[in-house]
């Protein structure tokens, strides 16, 4: 099986490589005269990401006859990219000096349509050569009480090259070309353009490091180092501790227990010994438990081909839908993995419906995604925003899902339910189970959770704000190997606050501990989405119903699967030490 991972894992590097190459300008080349692509994307506000709409939804100067649509990858469908054919000709070295685009005469309709768009911050998006462009629509002016309201109706783009390379191109506007919309009334506006070309020595390979450094400044490096650092620190301290408490357990146990046989059998039993016949008593819900932990092992998988693609630079800025692109193909590919792990680990437990198992595994995650997506899209749908996916890729979506998910998930769940694997308790397990005894109420479920959950979210929340920022407004994350090391810092203080919640929970004779191992393991998930409203309200200028909606509505999602693939790490570990400390001890 590790071998069949590994080929998959090469497959979707390959396919999502491919793409990115062909994603990619490293091969337009010009002469002097030559057209170069242009391509209108779609405007929108500017602090509603998700709220997009097509570029001529807005009455901007429309080509003659039907508007050229350019073909695109399902990663730019998905990312919200609808792509047309620009008016403005803007040819290899061919400078341009106030020339008409089109002269129109704007009905009210029209009119309040821009008001409309300057009033709440519209940009719009472009691509040139492959880099993108963006402007604002209008802009407002404030005098007292009074709100005046401005659109832009010339345009001024000036280009760098490197002999036959397009290398950068910024778009700036002229005060003096502006037309006031603030009234109801029907006006005629020329929209014009100009174009100065200009040499530079900065080579092709690195015309893309000005929106890196747009994003992240040097002081945010060393906050970023700082965070990483801190974390670093914490992780130690915490090891240290956890290291420091259970040697000193083992110690004294194997102290206490390595007597003589006659010499235990006098001694009362107390603490996580006393339950040894209880602890490995398979939980309640087996089918669902072993669903989630090979829904977990899946998006465990994800995550790290993604940060292998980031880390090896598929995902350059601006690299348009690769990462939605890599998260549907690798997701696919990866569905044997949680069928492999659902399935065997479900054999282990004695279950016997495993087709039900292998259901349940596919549906964990993909049925609530695919609810959300369903009530979204119909809200995209009514707002017609670029969000709106077509006809055509959804049923791409659903021929993935068929053709490829599902597949290697039954292929997957057979592999698992043939393997030979047994669960191999260090202790028998006795035929009824042990009474709990009343326990105070920091040790019930909901307090261990918050106490789980809340150092593993403080190790990451630093990087959280700027995870948010790329995701949900118009910064371009790059610095992948620090997110990497945030993700390995994530999973290792996940892994040992689960495993020194359960020594605990054990020691107090609370038996039940498979699904709290799952539970607390997972409940960073739970925190991350409390940071979402925090982020929302108070770091973000989002609003609308349709933007609220898309943001938590996919939060919520993604919170979800860090809740599957957090349980699962946190419940393999505390198997892991709860085994050992079990085997340490002579019990029967």
């Amino acid at each position: 099986m590790a071998r069949g991972v590994v080929v998959l894992a090469f497959v979707a590097l390959v396919a999502v490589c491919g793409l990115e190459v062909h994603a990619s300008g490293s091969n337009h080349k010009y002469a002097a005269g030559d057209p170069v692509p242009l391509y209108a994307n779609k405007v929108g506000p500017f602090h509603n990401p998700s709220e997009t709409y097509k570029y001529f939804d807005l009455p901007f100067c429309h080509p003659k006859g039907e508007v050229t649509e350019k073909r695109e990858a399902l990663g730019e469908v998905l990312n919200g990219d609808r792509m047309v054919e620009a008016l403005y000709q803007l040819k290899f070295k061919d400078d341009k000096e106030m020339v008409t685009l089109c002269q129109k005469t704007l009905t009210k309709d029209e009119i309040k349509k821009f008001r409309d768009a300057v009033k709440n911050d519209f940009y719009f998006q472009m691509y040139y050569d492959d880099l993108p462009i963006w402007g604002f629509v209008g802009k407002t002016e404030r005098s007292g009480e009074d709100i005046k309201y401005s659109l832009f109706t010339h345009v001024h783009f000036d280009i760098l090259y490197n002999q036959d390379r397009v290398i950068e191109i910024n778009v700036g506007y002229d005060s003096m070309f502006t037309v006031d919309i603030t009234e109801d009334k029907e006006q005629t506006v020329k929209f014009t353009y100009s174009a100065k070309w200009k040499e530079t020595d900065k080579p092709f390979a690195q015309r893309m490091e000005k929106y890196s450094r747009y994003s992240f400044l040097p002081q945010h490096l060393e906050i970023h180092w700082f965070s990483i650092i801190n974390s670093c620190v914490t992780v130690l301290l915490l090891t240290g501790f956890l290291a420091t408490i259970l040697m000193r357990v083992l110690k004294n146990d194997f102290i206490k227990y390595s007597r003589d046989e006659e010499a235990a059998d006098e001694q009362e039993e107390t603490g996580w010994k006393y339950i040894h016949g209880d602890v490995f008593r398979y939980p309640p819900h087996k089918s669902l438990f072993c669903a989630v932990l090979g829904s977990g092992a899946q998006l465990l998988a994800l995550a790290v081909f993604i940060f292998m693609l980031a880390l090896v630079g598929v995902f350059y800025p601006y690299n348009r839908g690769s990462l939605y692109t890599a998260l549907v193909v690798i997701y696919a590919l990866t569905s044997g993995i949680a069928g492999y792990s659902a399935s065997s680990f479900y054999k282990q437990l004695e279950g016997v419906n495993w087709v039900r198992n292998i259901l349940l595994t596919g549906g964990l995650f993909c049925g609530p995604l695919f609810l959300t997506f369903s009530f979204l899209n119909t809200v995209a749908i009514f707002y017609n925003a670029t969000a709106a996916l077509p006809f055509g890729t959804i049923c791409v979506i659903v021929l993935i899902w068929t053709l490829v998910t599902s597949p290697l998930l039954v292929l997957g769940g057979i592999a698992g339910k043939n393997s030979k694997a047994e669960f191999q308790a260090p202790c028998r397990t006795t035929k009824f189970p042990r009474e709990i005894p009343p326990l105070p109420w920091y040790r019930c479920t909901i307090p261990q959770m918050a106490m789980a959950g809340f150092l593993p979210f403080s190790a990451i929340y630093i990087e959280l704000y700027y995870i948010f920022a790329s995701v949900w407004g118009h910064k371009v994350y790059t610095i992948y190997s620090i997110l990497f090391i945030v993700f390995i810092i994530l999973i290792i203080v996940t892994a040992f606050i689960t495993i020194a919640l359960t020594y605990f929970q054990l020691a107090v004779e609370d038996h039940e501990w498979w699904w709290r191992a799952v539970l607390c393991g997972g409940s960073t998930g739970v925190f991350i989405f409390g940071y979402c409203f925090y982020y929302y309200y108070a770091r973000s200028d989002m609003s609308g119903f349709m933007q609220t909606s898309f943001f938590f509505g996919y939060m919520a999602c993604i919170c979800y699967g860090f809740f599957l693939m957090l349980g699962s790490i946190g419940f393999r570990a505390s198997n892991f030490f709860v085994r050992h400390i079990y085997q340490s001890i002579k019990c029967e």
